[in-house]
């Protein structure tokens, strides 16, 4: 029997802004690692889990980027072809965190996609903002570390604390034991802000995700709450912000969540 790709990570995340003035906070969480192939059986096995259904975690697929009403799998092939990917994956595997109680708010969820030797083809990320947008980055391969590495123009509205025009520098191995994200902030050839998300693997069971839920309760809620709160942080310090009104010819490809 084929060993199950899809498990859990409990993740350490960091962020530290290194200019105009130093910031830094962390938090914990959990994530889904979840094979696209495998939902139906995930959602037999585990009796809080739904695949497009309620539940207490329900991976719906309105929660991501989309093209047409056609699932996960046709709506990241399409994207994948206007990028000029024309290998339709065998497998998809993405990282997220579903809908808890209804509710969802992913900051940054992760795509990757396998040939049908299970061999990485290239990876999308999706980032989230608290307006209800996504935007989906492809990530490719790099050829010499054989992990994902772009470093491209941003154009979209994250926080009122950075710049549209910045560059966003995705690093991160494919996940295994451990997970290794870094999302870098580049105002030129100044980095200005770094983020990490790491943390060791977990087999995905019942009881595993009932352990994360209640050691991290609520958390979704958690989420956009520190978001918010260190938002008024960097307010209070005095950072420099922007309206999302203003630039409006800075902000491009995103989609509109549901």
């Amino acid at each position: 029997m084929t060993a199950q790709a899809s498990c859990l990570y409990e993740c350490a995340v960091m962020h530290r802004r290194l200019l105009p003035k130093r910031h830094e906070f962390a938090y914990r969480i959990f994530l889904f690692y979840l094979d696209l192939d495998e939902l139906a059986e995930i959602s037999n096995r585990i009796p809080f889990f739904s695949h497009n259904g309620s539940n207490i975690y329900a991976l719906r697929n309105e929660d991501y980027f989309q093209f047409h009403s056609a699932g996960l799998r046709a709506n990241l092939e399409t994207f994948l072809e206007t990028q000029g990917v024309t290998i339709k994956p065998a497998r998809i595997r993405l990282l997220t965190l579903p809908r808890f109680l209804g509710y969802t708010f992913n900051p940054i969820s992760i795509f990757f996609c396998f040939d049908e030797n299970d061999h990485p083809l290239t990876s999308v990320v999706q980032v989230g903002n608290t307006f209800g947008e996504l935007k989906p980055y492809l990530v490719p391969v790099d050829s010499i570390t054989k992990g994902f590495h772009v470093r491209v123009a941003k154009n979209y509205y994250v926080s009122p604390f950075s710049p549209l025009d910045l560059e966003f520098d995705f690093r991160f191995d494919l996940p295994g034991n451990r997970l290794r994200i870094a999302i870098d902030d580049f105002e030129g050839k100044e980095k200005v802000l770094l983020s990490t998300l790491t943390g060791p693997r977990v087999e995905l069971t019942a009881w595993n995700l009932a352990r994360l839920t209640f050691k991290y309760p609520l958390i979704t809620t958690k989420v956009i709450f520190l978001i918010h709160w260190e938002a008024l942080r960097l307010w209070l310090k005095r950072f420099p912000h922007r309206r999302k009104e203003a630039d409006p010819e800075l902000q491009q490809g995103a989609f509109r969540g549901h």
